[in-house]
């Protein structure tokens, strides 16, 4: 069931808002319940082969909490074991089910290349969201470690991992963002103002999915998957196209966070923001402060400050941060692809780092010093994004031919592909996506045009003409973006 559907948007969600507000009137306990279950049913009805695995997941890890939390004749040395036998247990079951045939084809490759018998992949298929959750859930044990977790409710615990807005691609939650506001009884009380809000966040998500994400992937899957069937993209169309997969995976992730923010506020409550006009950033340590802000503060965190961090030397900060953004890469996909683009960003850090360092601390930066900063790390993103992309490192290094001009320069049309740059709505998605991403801000601003409902209003007030604009924006851009519903069309992170 996408957020992009009928079913949806019409039954699943009015549905489960009515019955979280009525049941949360009467008992706050059984309308956070009824919320982890409606989340459960949101989730299986994805897969319900998938569904005892998460179960299994959920119950492992709220008993390794129990056990990891300090407690009177609990040694530290005892606790200490517990972590590291949980941390490997998720470890084990995300290496399993998500990069066990990664592995055996690597193996396979350095058999063939021996002369020997290759070994048999592994027919098993990658349960919906498992690295969200498994992220989700290594934070929690950690905190109970360290003795930061003081609630003791499965039932919170259970919502906690399963809530529908972020279960299938994030954000990475957790547990001090979320699990405070399932306990508190507010939450489970109608606030106008949020809902009022949450509708308007989300219909803005669903549009930059709908009307450009959608939009930008059809043109960006004409070069790619073009070269996979042998037409290979001269000079602009292989830069269209790297641009127009820069643009969909923006207003794909970017709408998908946007109507999880906007959903879960309908309900109350509050999801930390993911995205910050990462496009606007003027270099890459900024880019990362703006992009995927979960999954860059759970890499922080747990994998770069426990690797040393920049405690050890400038050396060593270096390594971390190359390490960390590796494994970062290796966490989208078992492919070398994703190994590659972690490289690259671990490279483009460390790059940025030794210029602040070296040049950038006895150079203040003047306007056109960060305009060729914005334009660097906009074109370093980009060519990340080629690997990224690319089914393998064949297909990348053609597009980045094409890119260099080494397949000649544009053709009126290759085969049944049609050249993007000669189509007029190519030009005219891109030109609104390009405005959207550098020149709106970020569509949590909203909050201060969708204070309250207008037609609540006891009187009148200063704003209320931009909230009505507001609402009657997005009252039509909905009933627009419903129009456009019907082709099957899932968020590219629900295969991470």
């Amino acid at each position: 069931m996408l957020f992009n559907s009928y079913a949806f948007i019409f039954a699943y969600f009015p549905i489960v808002l009515i019955g979280f507000f009525l049941i949360g009137r009467h008992n706050i306990r059984a309308a956070a319940g009824f919320l982890a279950l409606a989340s459960l049913f949101f989730y299986g009805w994805w897969s319900v082969k998938a569904m005892p695995l998460l179960l299994l997941s959920i119950c492992f890890n709220y008993w390794s909490g129990l056990r990891l939390t300090p407690q009177p004749g609990r040694s530290d040395k005892q606790r200490k074991r517990m972590l590291v036998l949980a941390l490997t247990v998720n470890l084990v079951v995300l290496g399993i089910f998500k990069y066990a045939n990664f592995f055996i084809a690597n193996v396979d490759a350095a058999l063939v290349a021996a002369g020997a018998s290759p070994i048999e992949m592994v027919h098993i298929a990658l349960p919906i969201g498992i690295s969200f959750y498994t992220f989700t859930q290594i934070a929690f044990l950690v905190d109970c470690w360290q003795g930061k977790v003081h609630e003791r409710s499965f039932v919170h615990y259970a919502l906690f991992v399963t809530y529908f807005p972020h279960l299938i691609a994030g954000p990475v939650l957790h547990h001090a963002q979320m699990m405070p506001q399932f306990a508190n009884p507010k939450t489970y009380r109608v606030d106008l103002d949020k809902v009022a809000l949450g509708l308007a966040i989300f219909t803005f998500g669903l549009a930059k999915k709908l009307l450009i994400g959608d939009k930008m992937g059809e043109y960006a899957d004409m070069v790619f998957n073009g070269v996979h069937s042998g037409v290979m993209p001269s000079l602009y169309t292989a830069w269209f196209g790297v641009l127009a997969y820069t643009m969909q995976i923006y207003f794909d992730f970017s709408g998908y966070s946007d109507m999880a923010v906007g959903l879960s506020l309908c309900l109350g409550v509050r999801l930390p923001l993911n995205f910050n006009s990462p496009y606007k950033s003027t270099n890459i340590i900024e880019f990362w402060r703006r992009w995927h802000i979960s999954l860059s503060t759970f890499l922080r965190d747990y994998l770069y400050v426990p690797l040393g961090g920049n405690r050890k030397g400038p050396a060593r900060r270096y390594i971390n941060l190359f390490l960390t953004m590796l494994l970062g890469g290796l966490w989208h996909g078992a492919a070398w692809t994703f190994v590659i683009w972690g490289a690259l960003h671990g490279g483009y850090l460390m790059v940025n780092h030794l210029w602040n360092a070296k040049v950038r601390r006895n150079v203040p930066p003047g306007r056109v010093a960060k305009v060729l900063g914005w334009f660097l790390t906009f074109i370093c993103v980009m060519i990340a994004w080629v690997v990224f992309r690319a089914e393998s490192m064949s297909a990348a290094i053609e597009i980045y031919k094409g890119m260099l001009g080494m397949h000649g320069v544009p053709s009126v049309a290759f085969g049944e592909f049609i050249v993007p740059y000669r189509k007029p709505e190519f030009f005219q998605t891109l030109l609104v996506a390009l405005v959207v991403c550098l020149a709106l801000p970020p569509t949590i601003t909203l909050e201060r045009w969708v204070p309250q409902p207008v037609f609540l209003a006891t009187r009148p007030r200063a704003g209320s003409v931009a909230t009505v604009t507001i609402a009657l924006v997005t009252v039509t851009m909905l009933a627009f973006c419903v129009s456009q519903l019907g082709s099957y069309s899932p968020f590219l992170y629900f295969q991470f």
